[in-house]
């Protein structure tokens, strides 16, 4: 699921770093991509395309004077496994950023870039929250996660950091969009929680290695935690705040913006008020959310199913047929009488998958959780094969996953 895996990295990849490192409107460099398919070719063309592309001077003199300490951290950066760089022209791009105003060029990925696809909430507000609205960013965090929806917040003080921990904390998924360089926390305090992030969820930014953090890089983080999301859920923000700005960006891509109530005599209760008043959704609980988003989950678990569909020909004949997926052609949120949980669920059924590769990985699996390294001694897949076969078996309700470990859903 990436542009630059290390095994095939090489002058492409090199090439997309320097397109990135052009930096200034990324617009034009996307035209590029699509008109001539790859960044090789792009630097290829030559200064006529570039300027036919409306590229500035300026950009075009880093092209033409690549800055080799840059372009060599960020190419050591892609030389670990687990980290990525995916391109607008790639088909693995997450559909819904792609459809927001203004995407990034390319994102640079720490853990599975399928996990892009899934659906998921961005939660945000205050960076000095009130000991209420701490917990309620931890409530509906934890809930939204045990719902099978992904967290997505900009790992900053606050309301961010408690939203990734619940959701980690509750076996979910979480995805943090940073305002730096995929290697850099900020605040430093969120160092160890940026790296539990990246080993069991995705972090995400569209800036080089080694970019430190700089105030106009966080209005342009907050349109893609935007952009990526269903919905965007604010829970404690001021008149003028962050969280704001991505309810607003949020409401421009055509997604839907909730927002807690607080107390009147509360000032981080205002913006949400605000928000309240020009037509955000008022909500007291996560079941409110996951309603009002689970027909846009199944129309992003479509998307995922055509492209992962392609059949392989590998596997061999199945001891146990999967089941029909457990809903009726459409999202629902339906809960789960063991523990209580609303979960959400999406996609058309199937009785069952064509793919060996599928019934394979579902003989693997049990009713106790397992972990990936058990599911590629069983199965023989990759973990890259095996990660997104699970998103997809997730979000039709075959599969559910408890701290990276994943068992038939009962």
């Amino acid at each position: 699921m990436n542009q630059t895996d290390p095994d095939t990295a090489g002058e492409d990849a090199l090439a997309l770093l320097n397109l990135i490192d052009a930096g200034g409107a990324a617009a034009p460099r996307r035209l590029l991509l699509e008109q001539h398919g790859s960044a090789a070719a792009v630097l290829a063309a030559g200064p006529r395309a570039w300027r036919a592309a409306e590229l500035s001077e300026k950009q075009i003199d880093r092209l033409r004077t690549p800055q080799a300490e840059t372009l060599d951290r960020a190419s050591r950066w892609l030389g670990d496994p687990n980290h990525h760089l995916v391109a607008w022209n790639h088909p693995d791009y997450p559909p819904l950023l792609r459809r927001a105003p203004s995407p990034p060029l390319a994102l640079f990925v720490v853990g599975e870039p399928a996990l892009l696809w899934h659906p998921s909430v961005a939660m945000v507000g205050s960076r000095s929250p009130t000991p209420a609205g701490t917990d309620n960013a931890a409530d509906f965090s934890r809930a939204l996660a045990r719902s099978g929806l992904a967290v997505i917040s900009g790992l900053a003080a606050g309301i961010d950091t408690a939203a990734h921990r619940a959701a980690l904390d509750a076996g979910g998924l979480t995805v943090a969009v940073l305002g730096t360089g995929p290697d850099v926390a900020y605040p430093r305090s969120n160092a160890e929680l940026l790296a539990r992030i990246g080993q069991v969820g995705a972090v995400v930014s569209e800036h080089l290695p080694g970019t430190q953090a700089r105030p106009e890089h966080f209005p342009s983080r907050n349109r893609i935690l935007a952009g990526l999301s269903l919905g965007t859920l604010v829970i404690e923000a001021a008149e003028r705040s962050g969280a704001l700005i991505t309810a607003r960006l949020a409401s421009e891509c055509g997604r839907e913006v909730f927002a807690v109530p607080g107390s009147i005599h509360n000032p981080l209760a205002r913006g949400c008020h605000r928000l309240i008043r020009e037509g955000a959704g008022l909500v007291e609980s996560a079941i409110e959310v996951t309603a009002a988003l689970a027909p846009l989950a199944a129309e992003l678990a479509d998307g995922l199913r055509r492209r992962l569909g392609v059949p392989t020909t590998s596997g061999h004949a199945s001891d146990e047929a999967m089941p029909p997926a457990d809903h009726a052609g459409h999202a629902s949120v339906t809960h789960d009488d063991h523990d209580g949980r609303e979960r959400v669920s999406g996609a058309p059924p199937q009785a069952q998958y064509a793919d060996p590769d599928y019934q394979r990985l579902w003989n693997a699996l049990g009713y106790d959780p397992t972990g990936m390294d058990r599911l590629v001694d069983r199965t023989g897949l990759t973990i890259a094969e095996l990660s997104s076969m699970l998103l997809v078996m997730e979000l039709e309700g075959r599969v559910a996953a408890l701290h990276g470990r994943y068992f038939r859903n009962r």
